[in-house]
């Protein structure tokens, strides 16, 4: 049996292959944790430049922020400026305006017054002139009643002087009488004066024209008709004429007074009559009678 050393069996040395093994892993985990670093190192300095990157954005931007806001406040301070001055000034315009419309209507007041004082005195005036008025109706009236009844005085003899001369011409009338023409046709009443002729002419039943006709060398109009006186006999009351109508010439000859001269025209169915009334020297006086009524023959 060998022996052995105690001291060899208790404490066996390590070999060196071991060793070369846990120094290399040591200075890998080194490297590795130096390699860590690095790129920690290299993630932290770019977080860094991000966010300093990101604090220069964010400065810039609350730059922005703050010149917009001092902008922004300026801008509402020179608008609630710009208000408050058109405010003011509004309030000023409004014064003035009360002010204005205060006179204006205190104006028109007055005005108004004035005018309702001066057509009260034109109603006063016109009152009074209007009751003049009516006292000098009534006085006119009362002079007027008067007169009516005057008139009615005068009317009232005029109505008996109407009747008077209507009773008169009715006399008149009935003196008249009626003859035949030289023609041979039933004349109608004859005038022998004035007052027979004037009441002839009240009937209306024919037209009358009077004449005093003394000799001439020209035909004298009468009527619608015209004579030449030729010759007068006035002891016997006779006359000769020549009558002319419708262009032609009648000669009435040895002709005595108040005896109905006929002749036609072609105016009128019935015939014309030329009554004399008085013969003088060289003159004859009476008158033509025409119907009222013209046709043609």
């Amino acid at each position: 049996m060998s022996e052995h050393n105690p001291t060899t069996y208790l404490h066996p040395q390590p070999s060196s292959g071991g060793s070369n093994v846990k120094i290399a892993i040591l200075f890998g985990a080194v490297l590795a944790l130096l390699a860590a670093n690095v790129w920690l190192f290299l993630q932290l300095d770019h977080v860094k430049q991000d966010m300093g990157k990101m604090r220069e954005n964010l400065q810039g931007e609350i730059a922005t922020l703050r010149e917009a806001s001092s902008v922004t406040a300026q801008t509402q301070r020179r608008t609630v400026e710009s208000l408050r001055d058109e405010l003011e000034t509004a309030r000023r315009q409004a014064a003035m305006a009360v002010g204005q419309a205060k006179t204006d209507a205190e104006s028109k007041v007055t005005e108004i017054n004035k005018r309702i004082i001066e057509e009260q005195k034109k109603a006063a005036a016109a009152q009074a002139a209007l009751r003049t008025e009516i006292g000098e109706v009534k006085k006119e009236t009362v002079t007027t009643q008067e007169k009516i009844a005057a008139v009615n005085t005068e009317v009232g003899a005029v109505k008996e002087e109407v009747k008077g001369a209507k009773t008169e011409i009715d006399k008149t009338i009935a003196d008249l009488k009626r003859v035949t023409g030289d023609l041979g046709v039933q004349s109608g009443l004859i005038a022998t004066n004035a007052k027979e002729l004037a009441s002839l002419r009240s009937l209306g039943e024919r037209n009358y024209f009077e004449f005093n006709l003394g000799k001439t060398k020209q035909p004298v109009k009468v009527g619608d008709v015209a004579m030449i006186l030729k010759k007068t006999d006035q002891k016997r009351n006779r006359y000769t004429v020549e009558v002319y109508a419708d262009d032609k010439k009648t000669e009435k000859k040895d002709k005595t007074i108040n005896e109905p001269v006929q002749f036609y025209t072609s105016k009128a169915r019935q015939p014309y009559e030329l009554v004399v009334n008085e013969v003088k020297k060289d003159v004859i006086v009476g008158y033509l009678s025409t119907p009222k009524v013209m046709a043609a023959r």
